[in-house]
Order: C-alpha cells, then sequence, then structure tokens
C-alpha cells in the first residue's frame, strides 16, 4: 500500500475513544486500554474505527447477554456493532470479575484477561467471528499476535 507522504507538522487524527468503568479497576489505565483496542482495530483492518469501552460487573454484563443475544448466562465481553453515521462505529464491554476470575483459574495477570477480552471485541468489529472451527482458529491466532504485539505474555493454556 502507498501513503501519502505527512505534510510537515501534520498530526495523525486519533478517533476518540470514550470508556466508561462501571466497576473499580485500576490494573489498566485508560490509556492502556485505548492502545489495546486501537492496535486490535489496526491489525483487523479498522484502525480509525470510532469505539466505546464499558468495563462492568458480570449481572450486567448477563443482562446485556440476554438482552441482545436472548443467553442470560455470564459471558466475558460482548461487542455491539452500531454502525458509523458519524457516532461509535461499535461498543465492547468487558466484565472484570469475570477477567478477574479467569485470571486468577488460569495463573495469568488479570491485566493480560482483560486486554485479552478487549482484543477479542474488538477484532469482532472487523468482522472477525469465532463460532465456526476455522474462524475460531483465525480469531486466536490474531489474538496472539496482538498481544505479543503490545507486549502481553502468551497464554499456553486454550480458552474455550
Amino acid at each position: 500500500m502507498t501513503r501519502a507522504p505527512r505534510r510537515s507538522g501534520a498530526r495523525t487524527r486519533v478517533p476518540p475513544m470514550p470508556i466508561l468503568r462501571r466497576v473499580r479497576f485500576d490494573r489498566l489505565d485508560d490509556r492502556e486500554v485505548r492502545r489495546i483496542v486501537r492496535a486490535a482495530l489496526a491489525h483487523g483492518g479498522r484502525p480509525d474505527a470510532r469505539v466505546g469501552v464499558v468495563l462492568m460487573g458480570d449481572a450486567e454484563l448477563a443482562r446485556l447477554h440476554e438482552e441482545h443475544l436472548g443467553d442470560p448466562s455470564l459471558t466475558d465481553v460482548i461487542a455491539f456493532d452500531l454502525g458509523a453515521d458519524g457516532g461509535l462505529a461499535g461498543e465492547i464491554c468487558c466484565s472484570v470479575a469475570c477477567a478477574r476470575r479467569v485470571a486468577r483459574s488460569r495463573g495469568v495477570p488479570v491485566e493480560r484477561e482483560l486486554a485479552l477480552y478487549l482484543v477479542h471485541g474488538a477484532l469482532h468489529l472487523c468482522g472477525h467471528d469465532d463460532h465456526a472451527p476455522r474462524a475460531r482458529t483465525r480469531m486466536r491466532a490474531a489474538e496472539r499476535a496482538v498481544l505479543a504485539a503490545l507486549g502481553y505474555p502468551d497464554d499456553p493454556l486454550p480458552h474455550p
């Protein structure tokens, strides 16, 4: 791909990314959350997508899971494609409680687990799917590539 040269003094505009913290979690600051999501969006071919992030608890995410997907069970992350229309292109909702639980059971840092959820949600907004086995394999490879590029340690255990 050929890019036009940057004009002297010109800055690349980074789309704003609102982050709403509905639960307390200070192990990843807003700058790191944005870095993670932007890296995944770039990997997925949508570096300019404007997305929001909501960090929430299990009950709230389970309610959204039921309301929008008809499944009342707990989940780790849901990504909503909101279209473009000048507003947010998508929203990534992650359960901090789930990240804590899963990280503890897997023996990985909670920051790494939540980073995985953010990457997973962003890749969904880029068109990745994880329902069919072949698509899931591609998505897991993309997740590993983004997390490695960001400097997060590999987690050799398979995620369901």
